[in-house]
């Protein structure tokens, strides 16, 4: 039952881009969220949004999307506002969507990570690539006077995301920790963990969201989704104390309150399949204590 659940959250996870994520009308846009930064959020609902610090020394970079195209289409918004070289590039995670365009966006650019998203990557990928990980105490630097810390939470949506902050500007760029309005499907993550994650997001004093997906949020819509993740994991656990079984827990899950999520109407999305990963952990959890 446990390698059953493992292999169809694998499964969900690698198809979430096509499945999860509807591709919309809507155009393409850049945001100023402060001096020399910017949000790229994507016309394509299944490539991921970026963020970009702009400066003389180079540009800094927060996911560049699904493949080449949609790379080359988030390169043509920079090139708009800088002809610097992209120098450094930030993967939030492993999945293809947030890392697919780093070869076009910046060819010669450091590619920062944390160790399990590299473990991750290809090995051609890596091998033509100058990587930096980026352990538990994160990393603080200046680029153009401008602050830059990025950490990595601990497991949460998988066990190797980075979050990114820009404390002047009051932003920060939460790749798939955080999606607007919808729930994103979890990985080998910790359902636990990614609250505390939501929860330390929170408490900065930020205004600017950049989710890693659909339009720029504010902390009303984070502190939504957080509700959403706490709700689920407080049913999940009560019944799962209970004894029911996943598929009964499944049916029994009242989540009306987020049906404004862009995934409710196709409830088996990420609701239903969120719930199981949680179940999954509690079992492993057991397991470990005996």
């Amino acid at each position: 039952m446990f390698m059953l659940l493992h292999k169809r959250f694998l499964l969900t996870v690698l198809l979430c881009s096509a499945s999860c994520f509807p591709v919309l009308g809507h155009a393409a846009s850049v945001h100023k969220l402060g001096p020399d930064l910017y949000a790229y959020i994507s016309d394509n609902d299944a490539s991921a949004n970026s963020t970009f610090l702009v400066s003389d020394h180079g540009i800094f970079v927060v996911d560049t999307g699904l493949n080449a195209h949609e790379g080359r289409k988030l390169l043509d918004e920079i090139r708009k506002i800088s002809s610097a070289p992209v120098r450094w590039i930030v993967n939030t995670h492993y999945h293809p969507d947030h890392r697919g365009g780093n070869s076009v966006v910046g060819r010669d650019a450091i590619i920062i990570s944390t160790e399990f998203t590299r473990a991750k990557t290809e090995k051609t990928i890596q091998e033509r690539s100058v990587n930096e990980t980026v352990g538990p105490n994160g990393v603080m630097f200046y680029l153009g006077g401008h602050e830059v810390r990025i950490y990595h939470p601990g497991p949460a949506h998988t066990q190797g995301d980075l979050v990114v902050y820009f404390p002047d500007e009051h932003a920060i760029a939460t790749g798939d920790l955080f999606l607007t309005n919808s729930c994103p499907a979890m990985d080998e993550g910790d359902m636990e963990n990614w609250i505390s994650a939501l929860d330390r997001m929170l408490a900065l004093p930020i205004e600017h969201l950049v989710p890693g997906h659909f339009e720029l949020a504010t902390k009303n819509e984070l502190q939504r989704f957080r509700n959403y993740l706490a709700d689920l994991r407080d049913q999940v656990a009560r019944m799962y104390r209970q004894g029911m079984p996943l598929e009964r827990i499944q049916a029994s899950l009242a989540l009306d309150a987020y049906k404004n999520f862009r995934q409710y109407p196709n409830y088996e999305a990420t609701f239903k399949d969120n719930a199981a990963a949680y179940y999954q952990q509690l079992t492993k959890h057991r397991s470990q204590e005996h």
